[in-house]
């Protein structure tokens, strides 16, 4: 799901909320949900000519679907309708849909009948699901996702947690998801987006905003449009601030060029590496702008007004003492790869990021911080907006929990969900590529947060580019990301 606008996230627990604000409104909240997944549906059943199949839960998102099933008589389709539920037991708005279903002349069957469909709608269970499905509703989504029609899924696809993204057992694999009033975290992180599809927002009428302040954000470059400025003619390399990266130890030296190169071409004025490797070449030859240097020559240039450290940087003592140094210092500071392993080997430094008076940003993939945290990647992936926020509270430190769907959390709680990129950035290097945005933002005179906002949906979007145009997603390369970023971030600004 891509937005050029910064659209509100909210929990389940915040849309029941807001739902209960809206109850008593006609037309309800399900007719209008019902109403909402009509011409979708139809769009389906016109081109093939066979009945859509509406498969209807226990729940209200099952009378969600018996709306939609109404609607669709009324309109001369008639769809099959699979509710295997116990009518006694529904609540009272999806009892009532249910029965203006049947008083319309509309029936329901117990199975899905073995035939064709024009679309399999999944109306089973909804955003309140909290726990794994089994038995004869399991067997249920795996014939759903056998029936080789495309699925239209109501507000979320049936097994899948609204919040954290995670697979319930299991859940229904859809093509398209029509969900309601707004975004939810689950549909956009983690395994949410191979099960939702496309997403299409439909509001119900509601600004969700006017109810509630938005508890997350989706990224989109209106989030950091003001630092988004065309240079002025008379400028100069001085004015854009000079990028530091310390890493590239033996063997690791690449992604210490990886790193220098992105920063390069987002705009540092200076680019220095700092390379523990000692025999490392002299010159970049592929890129001779970059000034490279020894640590201790780079953590002494006054030129340097952001650093990056990990890149290639290693867990011996040296890379410890290195990192000790570039944690006093007093300038914009990100950290990643090692960096972030021997801080969480080591909690006197993390004790000492937290306490840093300067910006610092960390960016770490679900196994460093699982390490951070001292927990299971599991835990991590679980709840990976949790994780996020608790990194970002623990550390005093702007985090991106890098993976499908990143999360972005400020020290102070505030959290956003990134919706560009691809599979082709999981590749080795991207991460390299991603410090280097970032620092050469910070080095510019970025804020921490705008700064790394940017640098997670620019990446993404250099990779979407990259693909749209035939290049990948399979077989991607971190290094072609660089001047896919450079080009869009021009376009950004220039626009």
């Amino acid at each position: 799901m891509k937005h050029a606008l910064s659209l509100p996230i909210y929990d389940v627990a915040a849309i029941r909320g807001i739902e209960s604000r809206h109850a008593g409104v006609a037309p309800s909240l399900m007719e209008r949900a019902g109403a909402a997944a009509v011409s979708q549906t139809l769009t389906f059943a016109e081109h093939s000519g066979l009945p859509p199949l509406i498969v209807c839960g226990p729940g209200n998102n099952g009378g969600d679907g018996f709306v939609l099933a109404r609607l669709l008589r009324s309109r001369g389709v008639v769809p099959v309708v699979v509710f295997t539920g116990d009518e006694a037991r529904l609540p009272g708005d999806a009892r009532g849909a249910l029965e203006a279903f049947r008083a319309d002349g509309g029936e329901t069957v117990r199975e899905i009948p073995a035939r064709g469909f024009s679309v399999a709608v999944d109306a089973l269970f909804g955003i309140g699901l909290q726990r794994p499905i089994e038995g004869a509703y399991a067997a249920l989504i795996a014939r759903i996702n056998a029936l080789g029609c495309p699925v239209l899924a109501l507000d979320v696809p049936s097994g899948l947690c609204a919040d954290t993204g995670r697979v319930l057992g299991c859940a229904v694999k859809a093509d398209l998801t029509a969900t309601f009033i707004a975004l939810k975290p689950g549909l956009l992180t983690l395994d949410g987006p191979d099960h939702c599809g496309e997403v299409g927002l439909h509001d119900l009428g509601l600004a969700p905003e006017d109810d509630l302040a938005a508890q997350g954000r989706t990224v989109a470059p209106d989030l950091f449009r003001s630092h988004l400025l065309p240079r002025r003619r008379n400028s100069h390399k001085g004015m854009m601030g000079g990028a530091g990266i310390l890493g590239g130890a033996p063997g690791m030296v690449g992604a210490a060029l990886l790193a220098g190169r992105a920063a390069l071409k987002l705009g540092a004025g200076r680019v220095y590496l700092g390379l523990i490797d000692e025999a490392a070449a002299a010159v970049d030859a592929a890129q001779p702008e970059l000034m490279l240097r020894k640590p201790a020559e780079l953590l002494a240039q006054s030129h340097v007004t952001a650093l990056a450290v990990g890149p290639g940087l290693g867990q011996g003592k040296s890379a410890q003492s290195l990192l000790r140094q570039t944690i006093a210092a007093e300038r914009p500071l990100l950290l990643d790869a090692d960096a972030l392993n021997l801080i969480a080997a080591h909690p006197v430094l993390a004790n000492r990021v937290r306490k840093r008076a300067a910006p610092t940003l960390i960016t770490p993939h679900p196994l460093e911080a699982a390490r951070l945290l001292g927990s299971g990647i599991d835990a991590v992936q679980g709840d990976r907006l949790h994780a996020a926020r608790a990194l970002a509270e623990k550390l005093n430190a702007h985090t991106v929990l890098k993976g499908c769907g990143s999360v972005i959390a400020a020290p102070d709680g505030r959290w956003f969900i990134n919706t560009s990129g691809n599979p082709g950035m999981a590749g080795a290097g991207m991460g390299d590529v991603l410090s280097g945005l970032a620092v050469s933002l910070l080095a510019q005179g970025w804020a921490a947060e705008a700064a790394l906002l940017c640098a997670v949906h620019l990446h993404g979007a250099a990779a979407d580019q990259l693909a749209a145009g035939g290049t990948g997603p399979i077989g991607l390369t971190a290094g072609e990301t660089i001047d896919a970023a450079r080009q869009r971030f021009n376009i950004w600004t220039h626009s």
